[in-house]
Parts: C-alpha cells; sequence; structure tokens
C-alpha cells in the first residue's frame, strides 16, 4: 500500500509539472518565437533590440536549469502563498494585451510555478536562470534611459571629432552633431552605445557564472568594469568610422557598418575580446585575488 501511495503520488507530480509545461509552451512558445524572430531579422522595436542578447541568454538559461533538475528533483514539495500572487500577476499582465506587460509576465509566471511548486528553496535554486530571463526579456527600460545618454552622445561626438582631426579631416563638433565636408553626422541615442553596453554586461554575467568566476566578487567587479571600459571604447571608434566612412562619401561602407552584418561582426569582435580578457584573469592575476 506503501509504495502504490508513493507511486500515486510521484505520478501526481509528474502530472502537475507537465501540465505547467505544456500551459507554458501554449502561451509563451508564440511569443518567445516573435522575440527570436525581430532580434534575428531585426523587425521588432528598436527598444526591444537592446534585448537581442536574449538570444544566447535564453537557451543558458534553459541550460542552467536543466542542471538543477536533480536537485530540483530533490527539493520537497512546498507551496508558498507567494506563488500564488505573482501567477495571478503574470495572468492580469498577460490578459492586459499590452506588449511590455506580456513580455514581463514570463519571468513573473515562472517565478510563480517555483514558489507554487517549492517554495522560496525552489525560487532561490533557479534563482540564476529566473535573472537571466529577466534581463533578456524586452521592455521600455532602455526607451526611460535614453533621455539621460546626452553626456554620453556628446563625449562620443567630442572624442570622434578629435581622432578624425587627428587623421587630417576638417570637422566641426557642435553637442551632438559632426560636420564633415559639409556633411552632418548625429550621434543619436541609439547610437550612444546603450545597446552594445547592454549586451557586453549580460555577456559578462554569462562567462562570470560560467567560468565561475563568479563567486569572486573583487574579480567581477573588475571584469564588469573591463566590460564597460571595452564597450565605451568600441562604440567610440565605431562612430568614428562611421563618421569617416559618411564624411568621405563611401556610402556601402558606412551602410554596412551602420546597419548591415558589419555591425554584428564587430560587436563579435567586441564580445569576443570578454573572452580573452577573462581567459587572461584567471591565468595571470594572482590567486590571492579574491
Amino acid at each position: 500500500m506503501q509504495i502504490r501511495k508513493k507511486s500515486s503520488i510521484a505520478l501526481e507530480r509528474y502530472f502537475f509539472t507537465a501540465a505547467f509545461i505544456l500551459l507554458l509552451a501554449i502561451l509563451y512558445a508564440p511569443l518567445i518565437i516573435h522575440w527570436y524572430d525581430g532580434w534575428l531579422n531585426k523587425t521588432i522595436g528598436i527598444e526591444h533590440e537592446y534585448f537581442s542578447h536574449g538570444l544566447i541568454g535564453l537557451p543558458y538559461a534553459l541550460y542552467i536549469a536543466c542542471i538543477h533538475r536533480h536537485r530540483w528533483n530533490k527539493l520537497p514539495d512546498s507551496s508558498h502563498p507567494l506563488g500564488a500572487v505573482l501567477l495571478a500577476i503574470a495572468g492580469i499582465f498577460y490578459l492586459s494585451g499590452l506588449s511590455d506587460l506580456v513580455n514581463l509576465s514570463f519571468p513573473v509566471i515562472l517565478a510563480g510555478i517555483c514558489l507554487s511548486l517549492k517554495g522560496f528553496p525552489g525560487l532561490k535554486l533557479q534563482g540564476i536562470p529566473l535573472l537571466f530571463i529577466l534581463l533578456a526579456t524586452p521592455n521600455y527600460i532602455p526607451y526611460l534611459i535614453e533621455p539621460y545618454a546626452l553626456p554620453l552622445q556628446h563625449f562620443i561626438a567630442t572624442t570622434a571629432g578629435f581622432i578624425l582631426t587627428q587623421l587630417g579631416l576638417d570637422v566641426t563638433v557642435e553637442n551632438i552633431h559632426l560636420y564633415v565636408s559639409g556633411k552632418i553626422v548625429e550621434v543619436a541615442p541609439h547610437c550612444a552605445g546603450l545597446k552594445i553596453l547592454f549586451t557586453s554586461l549580460y555577456v559578462s554575467l554569462m562567462l562570470l557564472h560560467w567560468t565561475g568566476v563568479w563567486n569572486s566578487r573583487k574579480r567581477s567587479i573588475l571584469f564588469l568594469s573591463f566590460a564597460i571600459i571595452i564597450s565605451i571604447s568600441s562604440n567610440i571608434l565605431r562612430n568614428t568610422l562611421l563618421t569617416l566612412f559618411y564624411g568621405t562619401g563611401q556610402e556601402k561602407a558606412f551602410a554596412w557598418l551602420h546597419a548591415g552584418w558589419g555591425g554584428d561582426l564587430y560587436s563579435a569582435c567586441m564580445l569576443g575580446m570578454l573572452v580573452l580578457i577573462l581567459n587572461g584573469m584567471e591565468k595571470y592575476l594572482p590567486s590571492k585575488f579574491e
């Protein structure tokens, strides 16, 4: 009788787990497909393009969750009241029809499921995957940040103008505008490097977690500082090249780097530098630097 009872409990648990997975697939598979299609083909809203790091971030979050599945199964079944609250909030967000709220309902419902099935121990266990999912969920926070990027835009324009002047070009800088050979180039908010900065920090967090450097506060802060410096520096160089190409009439090169695959290649090379820096830190930084 006891064995039969345990089998019944296990079957019931797997039934509810399968039901949750099926429900999530029905509700969110179209949404995630929409994200991926928008990120890959650049058809999603320009603010939502800031979260294109989700292309690799979401699979990585799923990978971590799968690694934790054995520890998850060992946790005792425990339902926390906050789980029901989060599930209700996720339902309201999803039914609102507002794109940002629908998007945010995804990490909210996942957190609610964790609390409903395993309580706070389950939420803590899946905290890292949930963090990566939340940071990859498209929303309009970049739109709210952009008005405060004006000093960065001005800094990029001034620095790019200085570099081009050293190359012998006649460049005039006015606030966020550069005048080259009678042509004007604007360092717009979307050109201020916020997207590549978000991507750099996100990928840096992935690398820190993957390598275990995450557990060292000093190494993590140092690496994230390098990521910020590299992101800003590479964006200054990119804007300098764009101004050079546009000002000298190299329209094909400008289009290639600005909106073509050249921009993606440039970003990939910059992210590759982060891998090299982290490897260098692990190899040459004294072990006592923890």
